[in-house]
């Protein structure tokens, strides 16, 4: 079982400025939990009991927010407030957290390899916040990867088809069909314009790594923008080995966009959160 998954949040958020000014974008609340709070969730869900952060200056409410909060816990003690508090003191209570800093934004490639310390030499999930998934149906999108890993042993991303006005603004795939939404990747391709792009399958931010990505990602150049991307170092390991595809199961939000932060909080206002 794979027990780690890495939370790249080193990120300025600078589309939602000036709100994430001085918060952490991945703290903006999605009705009443944070956006990173969901991604943890469903790490633990997958059994990645290990959430490792890649953080960024003026993210210290990332590490307040998944530990005890002594006053406000006294504060609330045996009034009706109290129950507000039981999602995050289970998350807290299930969860392991540690943290490193990364101290440039040299793009998600540098984020990975910047959190190797905490992951050491086994395979790792990695959850971007930003990218909210939800599958009122069945499993989260982590722990339907990690049970494909635990089938093919190699790295896994997770796809979804995006119409062409949008493909230049993910990283994207294509390969050998393999049946039930599996694609062997024989070429991924960052940001490439419409016209260019391989598929209409686009990388979201679910991934399963197997450690020797760290190797991979130190040997590979910067890319598009001039960042290490993990798109590039992936390619180089499907060329090399194996990397698969999986057009998961459920609904994914684009919570890095304003229109996309608003319809992931009207989704979960109708359709999931509950006054306790």
């Amino acid at each position: 079982m794979i027990e780690k998954c890495l939370f790249p949040v080193a990120g300025y958020g600078t589309r939602f400025l000036p709100a994430t000014k001085s918060t952490a974008k991945e703290m903006l609340p999605i009705v009443n939990k944070p956006l990173l709070q969901y991604g943890v969730e469903e790490a633990l869900a997958a059994g990645m009991n290990n959430c490792a952060f890649v953080t960024g200056r003026g993210k210290r409410a990332i590490a307040d927010h998944f530990d005890i909060s002594y006053e406000l816990e006294h504060q609330i003690s045996g009034t009706s407030k109290e129950k507000y508090l039981q999602g995050i003191r289970g998350v807290i209570d299930q969860g392991i957290f540690t943290m490193v800093r990364q101290r440039e934004m040299k793009g998600l490639g540098h984020a990975i390899l910047t959190g190797e310390p905490l992951i050491g030499d086994q395979a790792f999930g990695v959850l971007l916040a930003d990218d909210l998934c939800m599958n009122q149906e069945g499993a989260g999108v982590l722990q339907q990867m990690s049970e494909l890993y635990n089938q093919f042993r190699c790295s896994i991303v997770a796809v979804m088809e995006v119409p062409d006005d949008q493909i230049s603004a993910y990283g994207v795939i294509a390969g050998e069909a393999m049946g039930d939404g599996l694609y062997r990747v024989d070429k991924m391709v960052e940001k490439p314009a419409a016209e260019e792009a391989p598929s209409n399958l686009a990388v979201i931010g679910r991934y399963i790594l197997t450690p020797d990505i760290f190797d991979i990602i130190r040997t590979t150049p910067p890319g598009r923008n001039g960042e290490v991307q993990i798109t590039d170092a992936l390619q180089a390991q499907a060329q090399n080995g194996c990397v698969i595809a999986y057009k998961f199961k459920g609904r994914r939000f684009d919570c890095g966009s304003v229109p996309g932060f608003v319809e992931a909080t009207n989704f979960v206002y109708e359709n999931i959160y509950y006054d306790l």
